[in-house]
């Protein structure tokens, strides 16, 4: 079982809490990317980011110093979103730190996949950018189905805590004996179950840690998750989609 989940725009440099374990596994088309956008110029890549002057010229600057073998930082610990705040790894057991570099994927725009400990630098780059890399279109394109291959192991079952501008890289390649299970975190308005994103993504920071101090092996054992008022609704959900009420 795999567990899937997106980046964050937002990341540290952070060389002394975790030690690295190795580069990620597709480096060389991380090298191909960072010199498309040491190629591009500021306007070019300020456009393709969609922000503001500030985070544009941070950016800008981190991409044309970029060294992708110096001052690494663990990818669990490298990003510093909402969704990771509330995974906490900093505060994992051993148990814990075992489990999710066994288990969890982390999917990048720039790097594809990153399995925890691999060592990653600060970028900025959305898997939705329109980067037209080696004769692509953009970057789902460019990376194609070397995502769900990187994720997709021998039990064929992945657990997708990531936004559906990532995971559609893993769900458009599925095959019929695949289980890809989403956990949806809702409540109820109007009559509808609607999920609202800073919610979600605190509470997929909660599963991945859940999972992770529980040694989840079994799909069926997330339905025991409670964290943020959560629980789960055996009603609403599906052998391919669980449900997760918050109680009032």
């Amino acid at each position: 079982m795999k567990i899937i989940v997106s980046p964050a725009k937002k990341m540290n440099v952070n060389t002394d809490m975790y030690p690295v374990n190795r580069l990620p596994r597709f480096y060389d088309k991380a090298i191909q990317i960072k010199e498309y956008m040491q190629n591009l110029t500021f306007e070019e890549a300020k456009k393709l980011w969609g922000c503001n002057e500030k985070i544009a010229e941070l950016n800008f600057r981190r991409f044309q110093e970029m060294d992708l073998n110096k001052n690494l930082t663990p990818a669990i610990i490298s990003y510093e979103g909402i969704q990771y705040q509330y995974m906490m790894p900093s505060v994992f057991t051993e148990k814990a730190l075992g489990y999710v570099e066994e288990h969890l994927r982390i999917l990048s725009g720039f790097y594809g996949v990153l399995s925890p400990f691999d060592g990653v630098v600060p970028y900025r780059l959305e898997m939705q950018a329109r980067a037209a890399i080696d004769k692509t279109k953009d970057l789902y394109d460019f990376w194609g189905d070397l995502l769900y291959r990187a994720v997709m192991d021998k039990d064929r079952t992945i657990v997708n805590l990531a936004s559906k501008e990532y995971s559609v890289c893993i769900e458009k390649y599925l095959q019929k004996e695949d289980i890809f299970l989403t956990c949806v975190f809702g409540e109820w308005k109007n009559g509808k179950v609607i999920q609202k994103g800073t919610f979600a993504k605190m509470a997929r920071g909660e599963m991945v840690r859940f999972m992770a101090e529980e040694g989840i092996e079994n799909v069926e054992e997330i339905k025991n998750f409670h964290e943020l008022r959560y629980k789960f609704d055996e009603s609403l959900s599906t052998n391919r989609e669980y449900i997760f009420i918050k109680e009032d």
